[in-house]
């Protein structure tokens, strides 16, 4: 039989595979101070020298890249200091050069961080280069991708609903593409729910749109008749589209038909306000 590792030689093993990043204090781009590590908000107490951000506050590289990590899991998709009544905003190029990010972890928080703005920002891949569009006007379904116009010597136009190249003959309306279906249609097309929970509904639809952000959503039949959008995390009666609190304080009851009935099929997709 071999010989066990040492404890020793686990602590060891532990040290090195967890390499603690540190500031070099001769760098003359960093701002080196004699101060508390502003974003140890775990009290780790990291053995690095501190340096100041834009904002002022000291960091160390492993607490910075832990708080910044912290934001991201937490669905956020920029990064904003920690200390109370601070709340400045730091650029990404400033985040990897004062966490050390490493190659791994700038490829880690920039997938995280797009895919955190795609759910509230109008943003996604294009499907000629993969590389990010922003739709700036959230009605036009045709959006140019400047990136593939460039490469290809021509403009390269797809359709924002079904990710599919632009086929239709003109820039607005149908897209051309035979599997792209309006979310109106769906609206208006999908089935009825039946509720296992909810008592004494009917011709309630299967799909709405969220009265805040306009995000599809569906309801798995079971429990109370509230769902949270997953889009913009606002919570409403998935039968009248109302919020928890007028609906409940009009029923008394988040598992019993609403007295205003169920809201009609939707027509129009709400358009979310960001402020």
């Amino acid at each position: 039989m071999g010989n066990k590792p040492s404890a020793g030689r686990k602590r060891e093993k532990t040290r090195v595979s967890i390499r603690e990043k540190r500031y070099d204090p001769n760098d003359v781009t960093l701002n080196v101070v004699n101060a508390e590590d502003a974003m140890d908000f775990l009290c780790a107490d990291y053995a690095s020298p501190r340096a100041t951000m834009s904002c002022g506050h000291a960091v160390t590289p492993m607490s910075l890249t832990a708080w910044c990590r912290r934001q991201l899991d937490e669905g956020g998709y920029n990064f904003v200091c920690g200390q109370t009544y601070c709340g400045v905003e730091w650029p990404f190029e400033e985040v990897q050069k004062m966490a050390l990010l490493t190659p791994e972890e700038i490829e880690e928080f920039d997938q995280k961080m797009f895919q955190n703005a795609a759910i509230f920002l109008d943003i996604k891949c294009c499907p000629g280069c993969s590389s990010r569009v922003a739709r700036t006007d959230p009605f036009d379904q045709n959006v140019v991708c400047k990136v593939c116009t460039s490469k290809r010597g021509r403009t390269f136009a797809f359709c924002w609903r079904c990710l599919g190249e632009w086929r239709g003959a003109t820039r607005s309306g149908d897209c051309g593409n035979e599997d792209c279906q309006d979310p109106l249609e769906i609206l208006q097309s999908c089935p009825d729910i039946t509720f296992e929970n909810v008592h004494g509904v009917t011709g309630c639809p299967s799909t709405r749109a969220c009265p805040t952000c306009g995000f599809l959503v569906g309801h798995n039949r079971t429990k109370c008749k509230n769902i949270v959008c997953f889009r913009c995390k606002v919570t409403f009666c998935f039968v009248c589209l109302k919020l928890p609190s007028e609906c409940a304080y009009q029923d008394e009851s988040y598992y019993a038909r609403c007295s205003s009935g169920v809201a009609p099929r939707q027509t129009v997709i709400p358009v979310w306000k960001l402020i």
